[in-house]
């Protein structure tokens, strides 16, 4: 009979529960609505703030499309109608107003912002830097425009070694000719085979070239931390010697670190004169290897 009530109980505060959550979901909705139309009837930009703010987008565009009829010369109405169609996706119609935008105020940062990020999103990698440079040459040092300039170059970087490693692969992927011509035959097969020598060589030279960037940045560091030790203060100091630890005078570490950040940088401006060459050697056998192609 105990246990019959204590369930009877639990569905009571449990349907209860759910009927609280229902109601509290119906109020933020109709309140949100009420707000969007409160904003309606004293101007259309603050409905579409209102409406942005809820996320729809739908409503948002429309309320911006209606400021801009009523002042078609306010430059932050099409920043924010700009960006109401990039949350949407409508990014060609992102970039046409916030093109606007910059025309209207070219000392308006956000528009550059605007643009920069929709062109960035149609994969129109250069029109994103030009934007992004134009913006900085307004307001130097953006943070925003800075980090998508720098998504526009490592997305470029990118897509020029998908590019290069794509056909490397063709290059070194191409059938040997038939039986008909022996020497033709012989000669493609040398030509990869040295395509793929020097395709490993590259890959090790950059691997290197790595290794020294990271070391030499590692040394910076470390030299920087020292420095923020007092002159005056003693502390005991131990340089790394392969797997052991010496005792080292504070000038000492400092001398040795700053020895071998100058073997690095030489290291590495070796490296990037080999990688240069290994680079016009490697486009030189894939062009060697097409023409050969191309003769058969």
């Amino acid at each position: 009979m105990v246990g019959l009530l204590v369930s009877m109980l639990c569905r009571f505060f449990l349907n209860l529960r759910k009927s609280l959550a229902a109601s509290f979901n119906q109020t933020i909705t109709t309140n949100t609505r009420n707000s969007i139309d409160s904003h309606s009837h004293s101007s259309p930009h603050r409905a579409g703030n209102a409406a942005f703010a809820a996320k729809d987008f739908d409503e948002s565009i429309k309320q911006y499309t209606n400021a801009i009829n009523k002042d078609p010369q306010n430059h932050v109405y099409f920043s924010n109608r700009s960006a109401s169609y990039a949350s949407k996706k409508q990014y060609k119609e992102s970039i046409t107003d916030a093109k606007e935008c910059i025309k209207l105020n070219p000392a308006f940062i956000k528009g550059f912002y605007r643009l920069a990020t929709a062109q960035l999103e149609t994969n129109d990698l250069d029109g994103a830097a030009t934007t992004c440079k134009q913006g900085l040459n307004v307001d130097p040092g953006n943070n925003q425009l800075e980090k998508l300039l720098r998504q526009a170059k490592s997305k470029k970087a990118s897509e020029k070694l998908k590019a290069k490693a794509a056909n490397q692969k063709s290059a070194m992927s191409m059938p040997a000719m038939g039986s008909g011509d022996s020497s033709m035959s012989k000669e493609l097969l040398d030509l990869q085979n040295q395509l793929r020598k020097t395709y490993k060589d590259l890959n090790i030279a950059n691997a290197n070239i790595t290794s020294a960037e990271k070391n030499l940045k590692m040394n910076q560091i470390t030299i920087g931390e020292l420095e923020r030790i007092p002159m005056e203060e003693e502390r005991k100091m131990y340089r790394g010697i392969g797997k052991m630890f010496m005792m080292e005078s504070k000038d000492g570490v400092f001398d040795h670190l700053k020895e071998e950040m100058k073997d690095d940088e030489k290291k590495m401006e070796d490296l990037a004169q080999k990688k240069d060459y290994l680079e016009r050697r490697m486009n030189s056998q894939q062009q060697n290897i097409v023409e050969l192609m191309s003769s058969k």
